[in-house]
Parts: C-alpha cells; sequence; structure tokens
C-alpha cells in the first residue's frame, strides 16, 4: 500500500502587512483636527448618557471617528499607496483586473477613548474588495485588530490546538500587535474586530475599504 500522500494548499487567505513609518508623523498632524472634531461630536452623546445613568462617564468606552477623508490633499500619500498596492494585491490573488479600476468607498481616522473599555464588534465590509488599516498610534499596552477565518464552515467542526501560539490551517483567528507606521491590506471579506482598550496609551488608526468597478467598454 502507498504510504506516500502529496501535500497541496487551496483556498489560501491571504494578509499583506507593511510598515510606513515615514508618514506618521505627517497623517497624526493632519487628522488632528478630524479627531477633535468628533470628539466634540461626541460631547452631546456622552452628556446624554451621562444624563440617563446618573453618572459621569463621558467618552469612556467612546471611538471617536471622523468624517470622510478620501481626496483630501493632506492624506493623498497614504491613499495613493494604498490605491497602488491594493490593485497589486487583487492581480496577485489572481483577479483579471484588466477591464476593473479600484475606486475608494470609505476613508476615516478614529481614535479610542483615553477612558479606556473602546472597541468594536466583529464585522466585515459588505461590497468592498479590499479593506485595511493605516496605525497612527498604538503600541503592545493598546487595543489591537483580530482577524478572524472566513471559512466559517471550519468552525463547525473545531477542535483543540496542539501549541495555540503557532499558527497553522487549524488556527481560527490572527492578533496583529501593530505599531505606529504598520500598514495592513486584506480582502474585504475577512471578518475583524478590535479587542477593548484598556486606555493606557493613545490608540488611533485610518481605516479604508476599495472596490473593484467595470470600466465602461470605450475606456
Amino acid at each position: 500500500m502507498n504510504e506516500n500522500i502529496n501535500f497541496e494548499t487551496y483556498f489560501q487567505t491571504p494578509v499583506y502587512v507593511t510598515e510606513l513609518p515615514e508618514l506618521v508623523d505627517a497623517l497624526n498632524k493632519a487628522s488632528e483636527p478630524h479627531i477633535k472634531h468628533a470628539r466634540e461630536r461626541n460631547k452631546m452623546l456622552s452628556k446624554e448618557r451621562d444624563k440617563s445613568l446618573g453618572k459621569r462617564l463621558g467618552d469612556f468606552g467612546m471611538s471617536h471617528h471622523s468624517g470622510p477623508l478620501v481626496g483630501l490633499p493632506e492624506f493623498a500619500d497614504i491613499q495613493g499607496y494604498v490605491e497602488r498596492r491594493s490593485f497589486e494585491i487583487m492581480d496577485h490573488m489572481g483577479y483579471d483586473m484588466s477591464k476593473y479600476f479600484l475606486t475608494w468607498t470609505e476613508m476615516w481616522v478614529q481614535e479610542f477613548s483615553h477612558k479606556g473599555a473602546a472597541y468594536h464588534n466583529a464585522h466585515i465590509h459588505y461590497d468592498n474588495h479590499i479593506s485595511g488599516f493605516f496605525f497612527l498610534k498604538s503600541s503592545e499596552l493598546t487595543s489591537h485588530p483580530i482577524l478572524k477565518d472566513p471559512r466559517v464552515a471550519k468552525m463547525m467542526s473545531m477542535l483543540p490546538l496542539k501549541n495555540p501560539n503557532d499558527i497553522t490551517m487549524g488556527t481560527g483567528s490572527i492578533h496583529y500587535k501593530p505599531k505606529p507606521g504598520t500598514l495592513i491590506l486584506f480582502p474585504a471579506y475577512i471578518e475583524h474586530e478590535f479587542t477593548v482598550d484598556l486606555g493606557l496609551e493613545p490608540f488611533r488608526f485610518i481605516h479604508f475599504n476599495l472596490q473593484a468597478v467595470r470600466k465602461r467598454e470605450n475606456e
């Protein structure tokens, strides 16, 4: 009886990571007025919450979320880089991009409350093809993203792992510990979440989504 068996890998889940520390200072400066405006906008919500609870929590547990940043000149460098690399990623994944271009559906900056307890539940960004984060303020002490295995059916028969610290084909989620300047790009169908932040150090990042759109016939 033949004891040899071939090992073949299919349905890989790609995640792309690089470091761009040279953009951090300029983007922190550019994002500051947007975060300030978001904090002011959330003050009304926090006051209403304090009144209903009878406690002064301030912005405890809140995430300060800017308005749209797409097209603003001060974010042109990161936008141009992400758009170019995202197109390369779609091509690397095997898609025929000759009749498609990428368009931005969303880009915003957000910062978790300095009082702690902010987080994001697991979610995906529907009707997009590439999602990602660029981290401006983060450390080992802040919140971090978790990317989840998109093969939902696999979760029906999960077993204990021999070594949970190793990344294997049985791994169900990946914890990224980013530092300022870390850029993470991934297919938008990957479910992701952010752990609860303790408020020990500032946590700020840019989040974005891109969609592949078919070109017109004459383009």
